[in-house]
């Protein structure tokens, strides 16, 4: 079994892998200890893969070598399955990476257009010929609605969960529309321009914020909340065989 660990600002996402295929995923805030015990006990884990954003405790780092199998701390230094035609590839994100690599695996010998609508958006181009050329960040769905509250002084933080009309008919739903809107209408932006220079794109939308934004978007677009945990499953497989 290959055990996958994505480690957030907030929380962390733990997956276990048959192979290829996906045997179960959680989340959790604290205490992996046990979870990943758990999991040894039960399933008997061979190998595993971390990409954290954080710097890990003591007793995180802890739980995770006791597991006492071969363990592979990702970094944007680990061979991989990608070619990286990026200017500056040790600023590269890992999520970035493991979400181009996932979508390659979904969508082998195609363009593609990978999004992530996490805490902050990414929008990033793989070429056909398996190549992470390039990709823009921007401000999440939630950070944007922060910003319009703490940079202003009367407008109200707004949950994204809601009504999204066309055009608000409140302060609330301006804010929300505007925000989620606003960043489908960039992200439809950015599709079509993409494919007027690559002309097929396929087009992968992740992240915490993928259901949010989905029904909002005008092209046609396949989303896969998994895209991430699949990549770095593909890379500890890759990591293995080099």
């Amino acid at each position: 079994m290959n055990l996958i660990i994505d480690i957030g600002n907030n929380s962390a996402k733990f997956f276990l892998f048959s192979g290829a295929q996906m045997i179960l995923h959680t989340r959790r805030e604290k205490n992996y200890r046990e979870l990943l015990q758990e999991w040894n006990a039960q399933y008997g884990i061979e190998r595993a893969i971390v990409s954290t954003v954080i710097n890990l405790t003591d007793e995180d780092r802890g739980a995770i070598e006791e597991l006492g199998c071969p363990i592979l701390w990702f970094s944007n230094q680990t061979p991989m399955p990608i070619g990286i035609k990026y200017s500056t590839p040790h600023t590269l994100g890992c999520d970035r990476l493991a979400a181009a690599i996932g979508a390659m695996g979904e969508a082998p010998a195609r363009n593609l257009l990978v999004i992530d609508a996490g805490s902050a958006i990414t929008i990033d181009l793989v070429d056909k010929e398996g190549n992470f050329r390039c990709g823009n960040i921007a401000p999440g769905v939630k950070m944007r609605l922060r910003a319009l509250h703490e940079f202003t002084a009367r407008l109200p933080l707004v949950n994204k969960e809601g009504d999204t009309p066309t055009l608000g008919y409140d302060t609330e739903t301006a804010i929300r529309s505007g925000v989620i809107r606003g960043i489908c209408h960039e992200i439809d932006g950015y599709i079509n321009e993409i494919r007027e220079i690559y002309g097929d794109v396929f087009v992968f939308l992740t992240g915490g914020d993928e259901k949010t934004l989905i029904n909002n978007i005008k092209n046609r677009i396949f989303a896969d909340k998994f895209l991430v945990a699949k990549g770095l499953n593909k890379i500890l497989s890759y990591y293995e065989i080099k």
